[in-house]
C-alpha cells in the first residue's frame, strides 16, 4: 500500500505544500535559523512547480 504509484501532479502539489509549511514555519521561528528554513521552502515550492510542468517521459 505504501508503494501505490502517485501521478505527477499529486506528487508536486504535495511538494508544493511542504514548502508552504515549510515556509510558514520559518517566518515564525525567525532569525538565521528562520531564513535558512525559508530558504529551503521557497525552494522546494519552485522545485514542486517545475515538476508539475515538466514534460513527461513516454514509454517507461
Amino acid at each position: 500500500m505504501l508503494f501505490i504509484r502517485k501521478n505527477k501532479m499529486s506528487t508536486g502539489k504535495m511538494i508544493i505544500g511542504l514548502g508552504a509549511l515549510l515556509t510558514g514555519m520559518g517566518r515564525l521561528v525567525g532569525g538565521r535559523a528562520g531564513d535558512s528554513i525559508t530558504g529551503f521552502g521557497l525552494a522546494s515550492m519552485v522545485l514542486g512547480a517545475l515538476n508539475i510542468l515538466r514534460p513527461r517521459l513516454r514509454g517507461r
